[in-house]
């Protein structure tokens, strides 16, 4: 529980505890991947696994750490042949994440954001742009930081060491030129960036 006090909203501390220690899971919290904010599994042993990134701010903590919860609680109840992010995991999602959805866990500015995403949440909080710009605002980086929905078309970025040119949006995207290789890529609205 003290542990869980660093990372998550004061009022979500006992019901995560109570979560993790009911279905017998072994939480590490990591260092930041880029490639997810965290994951579930379960190991040869049969005792559950869940990692999730510590640079990731109270409220995405929370969000992640249920959403692999759900995992979990998904694959016990309907087998380990549904879909990773199919109807069953959704709605073990909606309902372990409803308790959570109140004034006293998240600021209200989130709630309606939360309320919408979650009435079809998405393999990531990071595709809906709306919800993930949101959660942005209370990253400890995040005065200091550049979106690429910030920049004009035409402009060039830094985004993990390579640099890239931003042509226009695609749909919810952005198609972006990796000036090395001449290569297309499509970046979320929120992907944080450094001016070059």
């Amino acid at each position: 529980m003290e542990i869980l006090q660093k990372f998550l909203p004061h009022q979500a501390v006992m019901p995560c505890f109570e979560l993790l220690k009911s279905n017998q899971v072994h939480l590490k919290i990591v260092n930041e991947r880029h490639s997810k904010h965290g994951d579930y599994k379960k190991k040869i042993n049969g005792q559950h696994q869940i990692t999730v990134n510590g640079s990731l701010n109270k409220y995405r903590f929370l969000i992640t750490l249920i959403h692999e919860i759900a995992h979990l609680i998904a694959i016990e109840k309907y087998g380990s042949q549904i879909k990773s992010h199919g109807y069953e995991w959704k709605y073990t999602f909606q309902l372990l994440m409803l308790p959570f959805i109140k004034p006293e866990i998240f600021p209200n500015e989130l709630l309606p954001l939360l309320a919408q995403h979650f009435k079809n949440p998405t393999a990531s909080s990071d595709t809906d742009a709306h919800l993930a710009f949101a959660l942005k605002k209370y990253d400890e980086n995040h005065k200091n930081s550049t979106h690429i929905h910030q920049i004009q078309n035409g402009e060039k970025f830094k985004f993990r060491g390579r640099i890239f040119q931003k042509i226009g949006l695609k749909v919810k995207r952005y198609e972006c030129v990796e000036l090395s290789s001449g290569r297309s890529y499509l970046f979320n609205a929120n992907a944080q960036i450094d001016l070059v």
